[in-house]
């Protein structure tokens, strides 16, 4: 993989493409979604605020839809899924974006913890239900939104998944992101096996200025209101890595995008490395036992 400048620039003509991004009426998935849809592409934006999705849809140019997904209910999980399937029987691009980030201690409808739930189970579940609009369509992909903190205090819990025993917000956090890199690379074994033209890649956008920090404690949103501008970039620059992940030709099933900058903080994308755990194999695979179990979802690979 080439590691020269890639800006949005670089993103190739996306007409006749369709791309579903989710949790994209504001930060990265705003600003990748109006990417797509000013290359020409077909964009849905999957948002749990209806209106919040309709007024970020205005403010694109191109051909762009709202569909409602609240990813921490497996019922809205699975309407959305419906309606998109009815809707656009083929999906060129699945784009993972949508998340939560340190939050209390909280549950999904369905009893999991939040963040877990939220950002590993319910694309999880959502991916599963849209596979087959995929898997026919040559050059589609699923590009899921992991995070540099799948390295900071995150394992997966297996003996307490949904922090029951106690709860640490950044462990919590870890362990979605964490998820959302093995779901990656589990997903595009299988992928691999079955011959499928689909892949799945996975992205990261650094240190972002978006809105997911709100959650964040006192202390950190502290030291971001005052060094924000030196160690943040922009949801537009954040967005890059996510963009080539999904359009740019040479990607590989696998491979892992990030800013090029020092601690993969900012920068121009280029193909990065994910920590030792992320591709242990018996916890990609167990991981997606429990994810099948957890969330009823069963996929066709």
């Amino acid at each position: 993989m080439s590691s020269t400048r890639w800006t949005a620039g670089d993103v190739p003509d996306q007409h006749g493409r369709v791309a579903v991004v989710t949790g994209a009426n504001t930060g990265l998935g705003f600003e990748t979604a109006k990417v797509l849809a000013a290359r020409g592409a077909t964009v849905v934006l999957a948002v749990r605020d209806v209106g919040k999705g309709t007024a970020a849809a205005e403010r694109m140019a191109g051909d762009v839809s709202v569909q409602r997904l609240d990813l921490s209910s497996l019922t809205s999980v699975r309407e959305a899924a419906q309606a998109l399937r009815e809707e656009h029987p083929r999906v060129d691009l699945l784009i993972n974006n949508a998340g939560v980030m340190y939050t209390p201690r909280e549950t999904t409808q369905d009893g999991f913890e939040r963040q877990f739930g939220t950002n590993h189970l319910g694309h999880f579940a959502f991916t599963g239900l849209l596979l087959d609009a995929l898997l026919p369509v040559a050059g589609s992909r699923v590009v899921t939104v992991s995070s540099i903190a799948h390295r900071i205090r995150a394992a997966i819990h297996f003996d307490d998944l949904q922090w029951e025993r106690s709860y640490s917000r950044v462990g919590a956090y870890g362990q979605s992101k964490l998820a959302n890199l093995l779901f990656t690379y589990e997903l595009q074994r299988r992928l691999a096996v079955r011959g499928a033209g689909t892949v799945a890649v996975a992205a990261h956008p650094g240190v972002s200025n978006t809105e997911l920090v709100r959650n964040s404690p006192a202390p950190v949103r502290a030291v971001m209101d005052r060094l924000g501008s030196l160690l943040t970039q922009s949801a537009e620059r954040g967005a890059l890595p996510t963009l080539r992940a999904a359009t740019d030709p040479a990607v590989l099933g696998g491979q892992y995008f990030g800013p090029g900058g020092p601690g993969e903080s900012r920068g121009l994308p280029r193909q990065v490395a994910s920590s030792p755990q992320s591709h242990d194999l018996d916890v990609q695979q167990r991981l997606w036992t429990v994810s099948e179990e957890l969330t009823g979802v069963r996929f066709p690979v």
